[in-house]
């Protein structure tokens, strides 16, 4: 034995190290996700926004408003049976904020009071479905232009808004009808009595089927019909108006033109869907169904002070109901209106003079192009003639640049804040979704002209 082997009688004579086979590498440990095990966590709210969040300057003016009116029409009262209502205000933030975001959809809303901390800051832990919130949106126009009107005043005697120059511009906005909805007279009365049929039809099956389940999707059946048929008349009521607006309006007939092919195209139309949506030319060039909304806003500090939805397809005629309403609203009218030349009316410009408002608006060019615009012809009134020399001056032409730079900057404002296409019907709901904007845009003007320079 040798002395190797004496003190280490455990091993072999001989090691062989390249027969050994490698260690297999172990598994990595990590954390996995596990996504079906339930966690209960605190939540703060009042963390979830910082103190300069926009939504809680949105929440600052609501509780600034007024709605007395609408808690008036609460029938859950202390004391007497019924479930509370959703507070009032938590409604009109929701749509103030939803506004600023861009965001008009009232399901949308609802997932986001659910999934975003300022929305859910704003609900403060009450659930709000979508149906609550679209009946709240045009449920009181009327309320919604006084607070238009009690917010403006509020700026106005503070001193951080002068109604001394104004500015108007319009805007087509996109409605939510098809341009294939639009039908003649013949094709409505078709339609609206095959709907007239189809809603006795639904009745007599509701009324004989013993089925619960049965019977409350046919009511769903039956309420979709008569609001068709309802639509449908609305649509027979409006065309009325257009065929007056129409046989006003010539229409040319064109060249290798059958008489028949003529009378087809120029009978007059009305949507079956939005009956008192117009087809208007838009921006593009191209032709759609359309509202068109007017604001009216001040120049030195870009609060609108005046709007208005009308489905007019020109702005021509719309700066004396303009006048009418600021004039109304603020018991003053504006030193100085600027305007666009599509406002240019001589009645219009007459109006504001007499009131002791002076317009600003381009003169428009004459057929004859030796002739300058801003001399005055022979019947032309007082006004018309100072109207002409203003504008040819070169105080009025920087006078009216702001006009670019107050009115059309408040519509990009209102399209980026998705004032691109109404998702509701009829004038009355398009006119309480433009003041949502009206309301929302001078909000964040407040704010901004509330902050030290």
């Amino acid at each position: 034995m040798n002395e190797q082997s004496s003190f280490f009688p455990s091993l072999p004579e001989s090691i062989s190290v390249a027969s050994q086979a490698p260690t297999p590498a172990a598994a990595p440990r990590v954390l996995m996700a596990q996504r079906n095990q339930i966690a209960l966590r605190p939540v703060d709210l009042e963390a979830t926004v910082g103190p300069e969040h926009a939504v809680r300057d949105v929440w600052a003016f609501v509780e600034r408003l007024d709605l007395s009116a609408l808690y008036a029409e609460i029938g859950s009262v202390d004391g007497g049976a019924g479930r509370p209502a959703i507070d009032p205000q938590i409604l009109m933030a929701l749509w103030l904020y939803a506004t600023v975001d861009a965001v008009g959809s009232a399901r949308e809303i609802e997932r986001l009071t659910e999934a975003h901390d300022a929305y859910r800051w704003i609900c403060g832990g009450v659930n709000v479905n979508h149906h609550t919130l679209s009946d709240f949106r045009c449920a009181r126009v009327d309320l919604l232009d006084e607070l238009l009107t009690d917010s403006v005043a509020v700026l106005v005697n503070k001193g951080l808004v002068k109604l001394d120059r104004v500015a108007q511009d319009g805007m087509r906005v996109r409605a939510s009808a098809g341009t294939a909805s639009f039908r003649r007279r013949s094709t409505l009365e078709l339609c609206l009595k095959q709907a007239r049929a189809q809603v006795q039809a639904l009745k007599g099956e509701l009324d004989a089927d013993p089925d619960a389940s049965n019977r409350r999707r046919r009511a769903a059946r039956e309420r979709a019909a008569e609001e068709r048929q309802k639509r449908l008349a609305q649509a027979l009521e409006q065309l009325a108006q257009v065929e007056k607006q129409k046989n006003k309006k010539a229409v040319a007939k064109k060249e290798n033109e059958t008489e028949e092919q003529y009378k087809k195209r120029s009978e007059p139309r009305a949507s079956s869907t939005d009956a008192e949506a117009r087809v208007m030319k838009m921006a593009d060039g191209g032709f759609r169904p359309a509202y068109n909304v007017q604001f009216t806003t001040t120049a030195d500090s870009q609060i609108i002070v005046g709007i208005e939805v009308n489905n007019c397809g020109s702005d021509l005629g719309q700066l004396s109901p303009m006048l009418d309403q600021v004039q109304h609203r603020y018991e003053q009218c504006p030193a100085q209106w600027l305007a666009d030349g599509g406002f240019a009316r001589n009645a219009d410009i007459e109006d504001a003079h007499r009131r002791g408002t002076t317009v600003y608006a381009p003169v428009r060019h004459p057929r004859d192009s030796s002739r300058d615009p801003h001399v005055a012809l022979p019947d032309d009134s007082e006004a018309i003639i100072q109207w002409r020399q203003r504008m040819g001056s070169e105080v009025a032409k920087e006078i009216y640049k702001q006009r670019a730079a107050t009115a059309e900057c408040v519509n990009a404002i209102a399209r980026g804040r998705g004032l691109t296409q109404f998702l509701v019907r009829g004038l009355n709901k398009v006119k309480a979704v433009a003041l949502w904007y009206a309301l929302a845009h001078n909000l964040m003007r407040t704010v901004m002209l509330a902050q030290p320079a």
